[in-house]
């Protein structure tokens, strides 16, 4: 067993941020468990320490126990400088992300019911007319970065479309969110994102539609304009980054796996196979689902110190082998959307846009291929995504579509 746990100050602690992380987490995990078990001591950033839960049946006890793990990270972040770098993902706002109880319960009422409004059929279009408009502007090229030119413009277009955000808004969205995680204009870029989104919330206001920002305006919860504003940029930011993520990770499964590579585009496999599994082995949050425990609490003999952030490894929980037998299809057993009160209330919807955004590219392009070898590819350091920097493809020239 390890020489130190969780709540010790001085033992040894896994550094999520580190590039050895991003670039062979599977390993990191492995390690982690033979280790210390299922309660790792690591840092998630430098000195800030954290303990990541990688066993599958400990995650779901503390997921489904909001009172004695509560999200608030009032208490935590008061020690925290204001230039750690992930303060900006766990600091306290008022989404039901990072709320408790009563708190907890009106945000999470309101989003749920701005999300069940969105009808997915109309949404296969949308995301199909999305999906073509863009390949058409590569597809006579013969190459392409599936990041920059198709799942992050297609994610931000759904996203825009959800929340009915007018083009011109939307434009500044963009602009606002290049700065802030470009970070060279990072605070700019805040303050261009909440002065679009109070404009966005202001048109609601005045002319309603059937959007999600007019649901969540309309709802009992009576969201005053910052808290609109909060649930808006927590809406672009769940869904952006995790959906792009997904349909980038399950894209390169799909081209670089012999059981993939000829099966999907073949027609023996399926795209909901490769997305099954990559959101059981390569998630597109590898670790969130933040914490902070009330008190010392004691789990699996280790205490978990009060008011220290508890993350789950959604990554490290799927492949736990106590749970995990390597069958993935039609597998819902995964923890990639979370559990509990706190659980992705936007899975339906990720999933389609990502099944049909993938349908659509190989389709359209069904001799893609990778353009560099597959160990070439680089990942993104950080202690809570799993994502790609860039995902190169070539492919025969072909003409543009017709517009859907």
């Amino acid at each position: 067993m390890a020489s130190a746990s969780p709540g010790d100050t001085d033992g040894p602690r896994f550094p999520l941020y580190s590039p050895e992380f991003s670039s062979d987490p599977h390993r990191v995990y492995r390690d982690m468990r033979d280790r210390y078990g299922s309660l790792v001591p690591v840092e998630l950033a430098p000195g800030i320490p954290a303990t990541l839960v990688i066993g599958y049946y400990q995650a779901l006890r503390i997921l489904n126990d909001p009172d004695r793990f509560p999200a608030d990270p009032r208490i935590w972040e008061k020690d925290i400088p204001h230039d750690c770098p992930v303060l900006p993902i766990l600091q306290w706002r008022p989404t039901a992300v990072h709320s408790a109880g009563a708190e907890h319960t009106r945000f999470r009422q309101a989003n749920t019911a701005a999300l069940a409004g969105v009808d997915l059929y109309a949404m296969r279009t949308t995301v199909a007319r999305i999906a073509v408009s863009l390949i058409n502007t590569f597809c006579e090229a013969g190459s392409a970065d599936l990041i920059s030119q198709y799942a992050f413009p297609l994610t931000f277009a759904v996203v825009n479309d959800i929340l009915g955000c007018s083009a011109q808004i939307g434009q500044r969205v963009t602009a606002a969110m290049a700065a802030i995680f470009e970070g060279i204009e990072a605070q700019q870029g805040i303050q261009m994102f909440t002065e679009a989104l109070s404009e966005l919330v202001a048109l609601k206001r005045a002319h309603p539609g059937d959007d999600a920002t007019t649901r969540l305006l309309n709802h009992p919860a009576e969201l005053d304009d910052m808290e609109m504003v909060h649930q808006l940029a927590n809406l672009y930011g769940g869904g952006i980054e995790p959906t792009l993520n997904l349909i980038i990770n399950t894209l390169r499964l799909i081209l670089t796996d012999d059981r993939f590579a000829g099966g999907v585009l073949g027609g023996s496999l399926q795209t909901r196979d490769a997305l099954d599994e990559v959101l059981f082995t390569d998630p597109p949050l590898a670790n969130h689902c933040p914490s902070y425990p009330r008190q010392p609490t004691l789990i699996d003999e280790v205490w978990l110190p009060a008011h220290q952030p508890v993350i789950i490894s959604m990554t490290g929980c799927n492949t736990d082998p106590g749970v995990n037998i390597g069958e993935y299809t039609d597998n819902r057993s995964h923890l990639a959307w979370g559990a509990g009160p706190h659980a992705c209330p936007a899975r339906d919807i990720a999933y389609l846009v990502a099944q049909d955004a993938i349908d659509q590219l190989l389709d359209a392009l069904p001799d893609i291929q990778l353009a560099v070898p597959a160990d070439r590819l680089t990942w993104r350091p950080g202690p809570f995504h799993r994502a790609l920097a860039s995902l190169p493809v070539t492919f025969p020239k072909s003409s543009p579509l017709d517009a859907i």
